[in-house]
């Protein structure tokens, strides 16, 4: 069973950024302005997992305002999915044998030629 919150929003963390929050209750507000700022929470009409909070949140003014969209969309992909494919690697791709077929017969037509 996934954990339940009863309040959700946004706050902008020391680092600058800003991130969507949940709370079982509004007694969170004065945790996060000892760290954050622009503390932006809201009791939500039920209680409600993550993904539905970030649900629920698109659909506020808050997703209106252009300084939490942003927040908000990227905790929707990491708790909803999301269309889109992120990418990352650590180490680079290997290459196909054709490149490497291709790669070798080069390197013969120059050595041919020299």
């Amino acid at each position: 069973m996934s954990k339940l919150f009863k309040v959700g929003g946004v706050s902008k963390s020391a680092g600058g950024e800003y991130k969507v929050r949940f709370a079982a209750d509004m007694s969170r507000v004065k945790v996060l302005t000892k760290t954050d700022t622009d503390v932006e929470l809201m009791e939500l009409p039920n209680e409600m997992d993550k993904p539905a909070v970030v649900t629920f949140l698109k659909t506020t003014a808050l997703y209106q305002d252009p300084r939490f969209t942003a927040a908000i969309d990227t905790a929707d992909a990491k708790y909803n999915g999301s269309n889109t494919v992120k990418v990352s690697r650590t180490k680079p791709a290997k290459p196909s044998l054709e490149a490497i077929k291709a790669r070798a017969s080069e390197a013969q037509a120059e050595a041919d030629v020299a």
